[in-house]
């Protein structure tokens, strides 16, 4: 099933789908409605369908009726995130303090519009795995996956995955050869020191003064000790300290984020951050506590992968660019673990005018839905032709 031959009836369903999982939104390790929903849904196409992978984590598998051939895995993100939803349209989340702030709701029903429509008409070599992950969003659920087996499982000669991509038309896409979004790190340091009254400052330790300090000190590491072509972005994006206007606090703690794509400056970036907390501390006379957390790697496609995603895209009458030099994003998703472990590619669809990913605002783009199931169904014929 093309989009030419989608119609009115598939594009009613699917939009009722992606509109019920909006309106019912969950975060990481918590999606059991999701879970349960998806799962019944691949029973009735009669896929094989194996739940528990991460808790939450749907497998289904689809062999085609060509006989044996490759496996390739096809994976969606199922959570959603704990925002608070500014939308007032009928299918706002009904959930306070949870929202699809990030289109996984989009995701999820793409990858079921095409596990049913390939179903339907398994006419291809081989099998086709899909996957819908928990947790995406910080807790790292596609590393879940990974560590309780899903390759051993399931084996698989290539895995693909896909966001759409606020900003960029709806019928465009985005493939890049190598790094396609950064690792991520996250580290939370509290500084303490003596309280004592704010008219004197010398009976005690200025713990905001020298956190302030630490800000900027950590932003020259970056911009001074960086290669200039060897992005990377540390951002301090919480500082709590103090409860009155008088008081000079005992503790004062920081937290943030820091992202690069390279792994030796990764690491190097990492020992450079210990050490300027270190000697801050020192200077100031303060005891320090660092929690400092590797979260995801980075996502980087297997160029071969990535360039069969790109012919696929450019065959299809619904894509009318794709683009090949678009630079990496910052931000970073955990379909890199899965990366690490078997060749693929992970590619943006545009989702047109829509607010930011991670905006309350935000809101999947239903006409992005047929392109999606499109693309996979095109992606797994071309792969899995005889």
């Amino acid at each position: 099933m093309t989009l030419s031959q989608y119609n009115t009836e598939d594009d009613t369903l699917l939009r009722e789908w992606r509109h019920d999982f909006h309106r019912h939104p969950e975060i990481a390790f918590e999606e059991h409605r999701t879970s349960t929903l998806v799962a019944e849904r691949l029973r009735e196409m009669g896929l094989d369908v194996h739940t528990g992978l991460a808790g939450t984590g749907v497998v289904a598998t689809l062999h085609g009726n060509r006989g044996h051939g490759r496996s390739i895995g096809l994976r969606a993100d199922i959570d959603a995130l704990p925002i608070d939803e500014v939308n007032s349209f009928a299918h706002a989340s009904q959930t306070p303090g949870r929202m699809h702030a990030c289109g996984h709701d989009g995701h999820t029903t793409m990858l079921l519009g095409a596990a049913r429509a390939l179903a339907h008409d398994p006419d291809f070599a081989g099998s086709v795995h899909f996957i819908f992950q928990p947790a995406e969003e910080n807790e790292g659920g596609a590393r879940v996956m990974v560590e309780e087996g899903l390759f051993e499982r399931f084996p698989m000669d290539a895995v693909y995955g896909l966001h759409n991509w606020p900003g960029m038309p709806v019928g465009e896409a985005g493939v890049h050869d190598g790094a396609a979004m950064a690792a991520f790190d996250v580290f939370s340091l509290t500084l303490s020191g003596r309280g004592c009254h704010a008219a004197m400052p010398h009976m005690g330790s200025d713990v905001i003064l020298a956190a302030c300090e630490l800000v900027t000190q950590l932003q020259g590491i970056v911009s001074r000790e960086r290669p200039a072509h060897q992005p990377a972005v540390l951002s301090v994006t919480q500082f709590h300290g103090g409860d009155a206007y008088n008081v000079m606090p005992e503790r004062v703690t920081l937290r943030g984020t820091l992202r690069c794509f390279d792994a030796e400056l990764r690491g190097y970036l990492e020992r450079r951050l210990r050490e300027a907390v270190d000697a801050l501390a020192a200077f100031h006379g303060l005891g320090v506590e660092l929690d400092y957390q590797s979260r995801y790697p980075a996502t980087i496609n297997d160029a071969e992968q990535a360039g069969r995603c790109a012919e696929v895209l450019a065959a299809m009458d619904e894509i009318g660019h794709v683009h090949r030099d678009l630079p990496p994003c910052m931000a970073s998703e955990d379909f890199a673990f899965m990366l690490e472990k078997c060749p693929g590619a992970y590619i943006w669809l545009g989702n047109g005018d829509s607010a930011a990913l991670h905006n309350p605002a935000y809101d999947f783009n239903d006409r992005l839905t047929p392109i999606g199931v499109a693309y996979w169904q095109q992606l797994t014929r071309q792969l899995l032709s005889a």
